[in-house]
């Protein structure tokens, strides 16, 4: 038995859209393949602290800033070379 019928044109454009560009057979292979992509796309996405987490392990493997460091004489060294 069918759980889902959506009478809304812009949803059967964009389902008709869908079709062509991925060449489904038709328009419901269009949707359960537009879905399942996009629900592969959220389960697959990173949370940003996950990611924070990284980056702040990162910056704390490479240590503290150095308050000696002159970046201008490292950069003026490169273009002296």
């Amino acid at each position: 038995m069918p759980g889902l019928f959506i009478k809304d044109e812009t949803i059967n454009e964009l389902a008709v859209e869908a079709m062509v560009l991925t060449g489904a057979k038709n328009k419901t292979e269009a949707v359960r393949s537009a879905l399942q992509a996009a629900i592969a796309s959220v389960k697959d996405r990173v949370p940003l602290h996950q990611r924070l987490e990284a980056a702040q392990a990162l910056a704390d493997k490479v240590g503290p800033v150095d308050p000696d460091y002159d970046a201008k004489a490292d950069s003026d060294a490169l273009w002296e070379s």
